[in-house]
């Protein structure tokens, strides 16, 4: 669930505007139905790829770059931000966004016609090029094409659009998987995204013809190549830490190198050391979106290999958690909510570590199969309390001609967070028997490597816990 807001809008009021019209007005219908389509199917994708995915890994033998198929997408992803950001600021909103669906479907036909493991891999991390392009686009658009008084409107329903994939979602692709096959699922997604780009096709290039000309901005070639570092630094840095053999040390060692001194110039001074006030709100972002999408990746596996749920099931423990989120979102927007985000965030991790310790309940035979998905409700609304509730901080310690890179900031830590905590979560799972680069496996796979993977992010949710007192600005 992640968004993205990483460049300024133009706060120019869309031309035409009604002032008692709302985004299904007439100036607005086509484009805001075009959009949240689109969210729409993004977020279809997410939902079905958990479900489908433990059976394309054992149908391609490929459990031993399980992890890879979920970090590879964010890692792509981090890239695709920066590049996006820019393009967008230069060029509007139009190209990257077109772009971005065009690459997404190529990525979703690589993964879906792939006949190994590694192709998957890498039809996934098409996509994610295509997701980030497209993502920070949509908010673009909507910063250029509504007027002030109507984004909170496209945002709600941007929001919304995740709730019927989160209880739908897995049921089709589960059904999709278990009658036609789990590459329909990847598929048949992008002769869908057809119909809205026909719809808000030409309102999008209307509404852009009635912009005024973007101010000229110059590109910045480092920070695009420090994306592009850090993206090269991750895959190498995950790459060699599921080899498990001495070939391993040098791509590793060489990942870090690049990974790591990248991070520290694209986010904002002080966040790695969580210094108080900005750098450890957007450092928590990425430590919640990381600790809680590393253990949902690995839930439908755990549930189809150690419970024998069908792919549908496994899937639907997921479905809790969407719906849930949803509740902590709404929670934390109510107006007492205000004086108390510090707490709402501390609360937030410690309910995001204790749902996932309670899904690994489920590895213990007596344990009733429906203990992930309560567990994973629970889960749900402490991430819906934290993201949000820092994302408000966020705002509210950002000076206005901050708003914009210090939004940037925290989709970047939220993406990192999720390609190093699955990165270290497929680490985890090859040492402990779920197979290696090096030697990828379609049998068995040990109660105990999952084990070891919820007890570690349910760790890392609790570090964010005890971090977040520092969220409150230093005083002067």
């Amino acid at each position: 669930m992640t968004t993205a807001s990483p460049t300024s809008v133009d706060p120019t009021p869309a031309p035409l505007d009604d002032p008692a019209g709302g985004v299904l007005s007439g100036p607005y219908r086509a484009l805001t139905l075009g959009i949240v389509s689109v969210v729409l199917l993004l977020a279809f994708e997410a939902t079905a790829v958990n479900t489908a995915m433990p059976v394309a890994a054992r149908e391609l033998h490929g459990l031993g770059l399980y992890a890879f198929a979920f970090s590879g997408y964010f890692t792509t992803t981090l890239f695709a931000l920066v590049v996006s950001g820019q393009w967008c600021d230069r060029r509007g909103p139009l190209a990257p966004l077109f772009t971005g669906i065009a690459v997404f479907g190529a990525g979703l036909v690589t993964a879906g016609t792939a006949a190994g493991m590694w192709l998957f891999v890498a039809g996934r991390a098409i996509q994610g090029l295509g997701g980030g392009l497209v993502i920070v686009a949509l908010y673009v658009v909507v910063g250029r094409a509504f007027p002030e008084r109507l984004r909170p409107a496209v945002f709600a329903a941007f929001s919304a659009a995740w709730v019927l994939p989160s209880i739908l979602g897995p049921v089709i692709s589960g059904a999709v998987t278990q009658h036609l096959g789990w590459r329909w699922v990847f598929l048949a997604v992008p002769a869908l995204i057809l119909l809205p780009l026909a719809v808000m096709g030409p309102a999008l290039r209307r509404t852009e013809r009635g912009q005024d000309p973007l101010p000229a901005t110059p590109y910045d070639r480092r920070r695009t190549l420090l994306a592009a570092t850090a993206a090269v630094g991750a895959g190498l840095l995950q790459y060699g830490g599921q080899r498990l053999d001495a070939v391993a040390l040098l791509p590793a060692a060489a990942g870090a190198a690049l990974l790591f001194p990248a991070v520290v110039r694209l986010l904002p001074r002080g966040t790695l050391r969580a210094a108080r006030g900005l750098p450890t709100v957007i450092l928590l972002r990425g430590v919640a979106a990381g600790a809680f999408f590393a253990a949902e990746a690995f839930i439908p596996l755990m549930m189809v290999t150690q419970r024998n749920l069908s792919p549908t099931l496994a899937g639907l423990t997921l479905t809790s958690g969407g719906l849930s989120w949803a509740l902590g979102s709404w929670l934390q927007g109510r107006p007492w909510a205000d004086r108390h985000r510090e707490a709402l965030i501390r609360l937030g991790f410690v309910m995001t570590a204790v749902s996932i310790a309670g899904a690994a309940l489920v590895l213990v035979p007596a344990a009733p199969v429906w203990t992930a998905a309560a567990a994973w409700a629970v889960g749900g609304v402490g991430m819906g309390l934290a993201v949000a509730s820092i994302s408000v901080l966020m705002m509210k310690l950002s000076a206005p001609e901050e708003t914009g890179a210090n939004s940037a900031a925290v989709q970047l830590s939220d993406a990192l967070g999720n390609v190093l905590l699955i990165g270290l979560a497929g680490v985890l799972f090859a040492a402990l028997g779920g197979g290696s680069v090096a030697a990828v496996r379609s049998g068995p796979t040990p109660a105990g490597a999952f084990a070891v993977i919820f007890v570690v992010m349910a760790g890392v949710a609790l570090a964010g816990a005890a971090v977040s007192g520092r969220t409150a600005a230093a005083k002067a």
